[in-house]
């Protein structure tokens, strides 16, 4: 941990394992995190690829928010399955970018749309702020008038293209090995920056006379990114199983198709796709990234997910019973008190066994 600067600004190895410079509310100004040496900050971080490396020493600035943007990811993945058997907790740590997943799975499909998402909208958001260098609003949604529904654009229209091709650039450089496993992760790279792509939002506002809508001026912004999670679980439960197209000569993968088709059909673009099985997630094991779920709390009467049925892979589950005790039923009493009732509730919980 170093403190530098009359601001206090605080570096740190957070949970991502990327540093972190906050200053009061602002991100620090370029000069000064380039003072902190770029080679030393670059060489510390765990997991990046030589390209990446590269990035993070000519980007300093780039790569703070690229950390923001693959934790984003990774919270929004332990968020949409925490009540699954697995449920993104071996995520967050080892990397920027998490533990990788070995297993070719639809579990792995979604951590890499969404922290490829999660990269893209970290990285537009900060353009947009002003936290980053050589971009800012999309200088293209400027002054256009369109005619037939009468609004030209204004304001500061979100530069979702810079985002999506600096993500492109920085995640995609850590796909070094020519194999199917490569064109999987790069394919669902690609389906969560398109589907955060689709997925912008136009905002206008009206001027003229006493509320009247004269002329309108319109911008694009990026959509919630609790949006993008829970349209990229939904491509999750639809993910397609593929498999590698080797070309002839070589024998190297070349594309992906749609697994037990005869024709070469490929997925499409917005598709997850797995080439391995899911395996069940029941007990520890981290070859899979499974955590097992001995001790994760169930619901005794869901038939869901979360259920201890399902959730404890039949193994049983352990009552809790505790009580839980508050103040109540406050009343403010002239001249000068508050006096409570104390309230009471007992209540049970379940664990896996």
């Amino acid at each position: 941990m170093i403190l530098f600067s009359s601001r206090s600004v605080l570096l740190s190895v957070y949970y991502p394992q990327i540093f972190l410079i906050l200053t009061s509310g602002s991100y620090l100004a370029l000069s000064s995190v380039v003072a902190l040496g770029a080679n030393i900050i670059c060489n510390k971080i765990p997991g990046l690829a030589p390209r990446q490396r590269a990035i993070c020493q000519s980007r300093p600035d780039a790569i703070i928010v690229i950390g923001e943007g693959a934790q984003m990811g990774i919270n929004e993945c332990q968020y949409q399955f925490r009540y699954g058997r697995w449920n993104c907790s071996a995520l967050g740590e080892k990397t920027v970018f998490g533990q990788e997943l070995r297993v070719g799975s639809r579990e792995a499909a979604f951590t890499y749309a969404i922290t490829a998402a999660g990269v893209a909208h970290a990285v537009t958001a900060a353009c947009s702020q002003g936290n980053l260098s050589n971009c800012g609003c999309d200088r293209e949604k400027q002054g256009y008038y369109n005619q037939e529904e009468g609004w030209k654009w204004g304001g500061c229209s979100a530069d979702i293209r810079y985002g999506i091709e600096f993500s492109r650039r920085f995640v995609d450089a850590r796909e070094i090995k020519k194999n199917a496993r490569r064109l999987m992760n790069l394919h669902n790279n690609e389906a969560g920056r398109k589907v955060l792509e689709e997925r912008m939002k136009l905002e206008c506002k009206c001027h003229g006379v006493s509320g009247s809508c004269t002329t309108k001026t319109c911008w694009t912004t990026l959509p919630k990114f609790r949006e993008i999670g829970y349209i990229l679980k939904e491509k999750y439960n639809a993910a397609v199983q593929v498999e590698v197209v080797r070309a002839s000569r070589l024998r190297q993968p070349t594309f992906l198709k749609i697994k037990q088709i005869k024709s070469y059909q490929k997925p499409m673009e917005t598709d997850l796709v797995y080439i391995e099985k899911s395996p069940n997630y029941c007990e520890e094991d981290a070859s899979t990234g499974s955590v097992g779920t001995q001790g994760r709390l169930c619901n005794r009467t869901s038939p869901n997910a979360d259920g201890c049925d399902m959730m404890c892979c039949g193994r049983g589950y352990n009552t809790h019973q505790y009580t839980k005790v508050w103040q109540c039923n406050c009343k403010f009493h002239w001249c000068c008190f508050v006096k409570c009732n104390t309230c009471s509730e007992r209540t049970e919980v379940f664990t896996c066994k």
